[in-house]
């Protein structure tokens, strides 16, 4: 099982955005599978769910960096079984994780600020350099960039027609100028990637 615990940054200067995030959690969650427990703020200024897909974690990881302005840690490992009814009231040692994984993204200064912790250090290690490369291009990528990106998950999504040519048709633009933008965002490398990060973080719960 996977914990995310995600925390604000500088909210004594930004103000508390737990309510917006929440809000942006639930739109990913009406999308995504494997989300047993929902984000809901548990302290202050910080929010925790519990996942049992890695894609879905990674995907919530990713979500995270491009909104900006939050700290995540990844726990992985067993948890309370049943879970209950809040992430707040669950234990086990993917909660712990999860807290010593924030602690470091904390003391982080990194346009990536996330921290995976599982049970072996340097399995968690190397997972976390590869989640810092996708979120680096996550957190890179221009407006125009991810209006052709959103556009193609949304058409992919619908079962419409996801290709360059419908893009192009529907934002009144080049396939020229889409296909600069693609490659520009990285978007292939990105969706190449994260099946194999997915993976090893999955792993990380055998170890």
């Amino acid at each position: 099982m996977i914990v995310l615990t995600v925390d604000q940054q500088r909210s004594t200067t930004r103000g508390d955005k737990v309510p917006d995030f929440l809000a942006r959690a639930g739109v990913w969650g009406e999308r995504l599978d494997g989300i047993e427990l929902p984000f809901e703020r548990t302290v202050g200024d910080e929010v925790q769910a519990v996942v049992s897909s890695p894609s879905t974690a990674l995907a919530l990881v990713l979500e995270i960096v491009r909104l900006g302005g939050w700290r995540a840690g990844v726990g992985v490992g067993e948890v309370q079984d049943p879970l209950p009814e809040h992430s707040r009231e669950a234990s086990g040692p993917a909660f712990v994780r999860a807290r010593a994984a924030i602690d470091r993204a904390k003391r982080r200064s990194s346009a990536v600020p996330v921290a995976i912790q599982g049970g072996d250090g340097q399995a968690s290690a190397d997972v976390e350099a590869v989640v810092h490369l996708l979120g680096a291009v996550v957190e890179r990528r221009s407006t125009a960039g991810w209006e052709v990106v959103d556009l193609l998950v949304d058409l992919e999504r619908s079962g419409a027609d996801a290709t360059q040519r419908e893009v192009a048709r529907r934002l009144g633009v080049s396939e020229q100028a889409v296909s600069q933008r693609v490659r520009a965002a990285l978007w292939a490398e990105e969706r190449a990637a994260r099946p194999v990060v997915a993976r090893l973080l999955g792993e990380l719960d055998t170890i």
